[in-house]
């Protein structure tokens, strides 16, 4: 919103070929593009300048040309002709010129608009000015937007001084500047995070505090954040619904999915509104005690409580908001993926592996020629020209079985190279092997690998065209699906994705195998077809369950859902902010966890000799009675015992200082007892430190009070801490209570020996 250049997500025109042998090469490449730039755009000659660079990328490199009109870059070509580094290379056989263009900088080069904006956010600029009372004074703006440019973070390193050049060469000074400009930099940038979150949305994506969906957030809470400073008075969904009705012309799937769009920013935009209340509180809390903010500070304070500097300086605090804040902010939550550990295997050398189980997947039994084999001090790791077990990969757990009579542990694929682990043995290259598959275990994971495709199918058509595969993995236990929703599932939902999973599988939908070229597969079925990850190669492995779902995958798969028989969620949880995990059984799997299930049932209803539809109502009533015993307990103790036990602890207690010292360690007893009693004998003893502890198999919590008497010199917050501390725990609370978790406490010599520490220390 300040440069009047610069976007959060943009249109890059893409192009690439090869050079051919009519020379097509960088003068063809110039001549193409000065007249596009001439005779389509009708641009004078005079305001266009080419400039030749390096292009540097992994592995390959070449001179790169860009060109700018009136000071604007609006695309550029790379000519990517030597392959390694500038420091060892050779030409390449085939030399590839990439172009890439900027559709927003041809339109506003086109439009003539004082901004990119303006050319890009149609009539939605009028909407917000209409709907939000924003003052235009279009001379002064429009003379603004001559220097705007100046205002780039890539480039400028102070941008408060170059905003006070800008306000000199308009004759203003800098305060008149911000106040006439600041509305509409908001304005703007609210428009470009708002059309971003649209398509992002509209894509799969969420805003969450991880990944791609933190920087979702971050862009929702700004655009938050600016609305609230500007007090307008429009809410994000009004936007949204703005940009779709200008650009569902060019993009069609904006409109299908305005829905779930709005959806999914009323429900952000009530969790912000949620919280405006309690971080009010924090920031008048760090006023008050004068608190100095840096930008350390500022950016953990966003990151912790969803606290925007905007906010912060908007409550009256004077701080210096970094110019290029929220970058630094998700510059911190860029997710680097770890690369899987190699092993030390020269496989280079070695042929592919023929995979029979692509060719005959119920082939139990096959024969392989051994072309390598690895050792370590253990295993041998073998290489066959061709098997039948399928390796770890996309999720699914690997095939066991044998060869040679050998128990294979694990199979594992590295390239197109497959390799069986099994106990050391000696065996020769060249020798043929026997091997023979766990076909039961294949069974299942075969069925578990489909029954994922069906749930997410499931989930889709349950909960909104959003849900999108955050990770898989099928054994031969259980599967589980973790999927990106925007709130945790409802016991309802979960029923509905699991009443859908299993009419498709009454549907007995056939599952087509297929091999396409990879271009041919994302122009039938789009690149949702990526929902398990981008697949390597030419041609791809793509799973149709007809009429339910696709996916790029090179698992094992039934050929039709019926033969998965059921499916049966038996578990859900929330993992991340974002991502809801389903954990889920199919076919026989499935049979032997509801016969356990059931098996669970009539024991419990053995043992309450109540009939199965009677347990909800006994469980209740006993839930009931048990509250009872517990409030009657209560009652006795707090009106008969705990004067008795005070009376005992009184004479029983250990004698520091002007304090006495009780220490109680029944069993039996719970926390609501040592919280009654501690309570109560403080109150009648007012010089009593009571320390009362809870034992378990291997660790103690500790309730620990000070009576009002001594509490001004023993705190009740630092015994805990320090008995705790002793037994290698830790605690906390208040001067006149305070608990504390520790390893199991035995010894009641060490509790006097830190209580007369603390005591003496005083």
């Amino acid at each position: 919103g300040v440069s009047g250049k610069h976007f959060t997500s943009f249109v890059m025109i893409g192009q690439h070929c090869v050079a051919n042998d009519t020379g097509y090469w960088k003068n063809e490449c110039i001549d193409l593009d000065y007249g596009l730039l001439t005779n389509v755009f009708g641009i004078p000659k005079k305001e266009i300048v080419f400039k030749e660079d390096v292009w540097v990328g992994y592995g390959a490199f070449g001179y790169s040309l860009e060109y700018y009109v009136r000071g604007l870059e609006l695309g550029n070509a790379v000519f990517t002709q030597f392959e390694g580094d500038p420091t060892n290379y050779k030409t390449m056989d085939d030399k590839i010129i990439d172009m890439g263009a900027g559709l927003e900088r041809f339109s506003w080069l086109t439009q003539g608009t004082p901004t990119a904006y303006e050319s890009v956010f149609g009539s939605a600029i009028k909407n917000m000015i209409d709907k939000c009372n924003i003052v235009y004074d279009q001379d002064f703006f429009k003379n603004y937007s001559k220097f705007s440019g100046m205002l780039n973070l890539d480039e400028v390193s102070d941008i408060e001084f170059t905003r006070k050049q800008v306000a000199e060469k308009l004759g203003v000074d800098t305060d008149e500047l911000i106040e006439k400009v600041t509305p509409f930099e908001s304005m703007f940038a609210v428009l470009d995070h708002v059309k971003t979150l649209v398509f992002a949305i509209s894509d799969g994506a969420l805003p969450s505090n991880v990944g791609g969906g933190y920087n979702l957030r971050v862009l929702l809470r700004r655009s938050l954040s600016k609305i609230h400073s500007q007090k307008w008075n429009v809410e994000l969904g009004e936007i949204a619904d703005w940009h779709i009705d200008y650009l569902s012309q060019i993009y069609p799937e904006l409109k299908e999915h305005r829905n779930e769009i709005l959806k999914i920013l009323e429900v952000e935009e009530q969790r912000y509104d949620n919280t405006q209340e309690r971080i009010k509180k924090i920031v008048s809390n760090m006023h008050k005690s004068n608190q100095t903010v840096d930008e350390e500070t500022l950016i953990k304070l966003y990151d912790s409580d969803g606290i925007t500097p905007e906010f912060i300086r908007d409550q009256g605090m004077k701080i210096d908001i970094p110019a290029n804040f929220y970058a630094k902010v998700t510059e911190k939550h860029i997710l680097n993926k770890t690369e899987k550990p190699k092993r030390n295997f020269d496989i280079d050398e070695i042929a592919e592996t023929r995979p029979l189980f692509y060719e005959n997947q119920d082939l139990a039994e096959f024969e392989g020629r051994v072309l390598k084999v690895f050792n370590d001090s253990k295993h041998s790791f073998v290489v066959l020209d061709q098997t039948a077990f399928y390796a770890r990969a996309g999720g699914q757990e690997p095939d066991s079985g044998t060869l040679d009579n050998h128990k294979v542990l694990d199979v594992e694929k590295y390239g197109q190279v497959i390799l069986h682990k099994i106990n050391k043995i000696d065996i020769k290259e060249g020798t043929v092997i026997k091997g023979k598959i766990d076909q039961h275990r294949r069974e299942i994971l075969t069925r578990h690998h489909t029954a994922t495709h069906v749930m997410l199918g499931a989930a889709k058509r349950a909960l909104g065209s959003w849900v999108w595969q955050s990770s898989a993995f099928k054994d031969v236990d259980k599967a589980r699906l973790d999927i990106t929703h925007f709130e945790h599932l409802s016991l309802q939902q979960i029923e509905k994705i699991e009443k859908l999973a299993n009419y498709a599988i009454r549907q007995n939908l056939p599952v087509h195998k297929l091999v396409l070229d990879r271009g041919e597969a994302e122009n039938k079925y789009g690149f949702s077809i990526y929902q398990g990850g981008i697949a390597p190669g030419k041609n791809i492995r793509v799973q149709e369950i007809e009429t339910w779902d696709v996916e790029a995958c090179a698992g094992t798969h039934v050929s039709s859902t019926g033969e998965l028989g059921i499916i049966k969620i038996i578990k859900n949880e929330r993992i991340q902010d974002g991502v809801e995990r389903l954990e889920y059984v199919a076919g026989e799997t499935a049979i032997d966890y509801i016969q356990k299930q059931n098996e669970l049932l009539d024991s419990i209803s053995n043992n309450l000799s109540v009939p199965i539809d009677k347990l909800n109502q006994t469980v209740d009533d006993l839930i009931l009675d048990n509250d009872a015993i517990k409030r009657d307990s209560k009652s006795l103790i707090k009106n008969h015992l705990a004067d008795i036990i005070c009376n005992h602890l009184n004479s029983s207690s250990v004698k520091i200082s002007d304090a006495s010292l009780s220490i109680l360690d029944w069993n039996h007893v719970d926390e609501d007892f040592h919280i009654l009693v501690g309570e109560h004998c403080i109150n009648k003893i007012n010089n009593l430190i009571y320390v009362g502890i809870l034992n378990t198999d291997k660790s103690s919590r500790l309730f620990v009070f000070c009576g009002e008497k001594i509490n001004q010199k023993y705190k009740a917050v630092d015994l805990a801490r320090q008995i705790s501390k002793a037994f290698g725990g830790s605690g906390g609370g208040t001067d006149r209570f305070a608990q504390g978790g520790c390893s199991k406490i035995s010894d009641h010599d060490a509790i006097i020996n830190t209580v007369q520490s603390i005591v003496n220390a005083e």
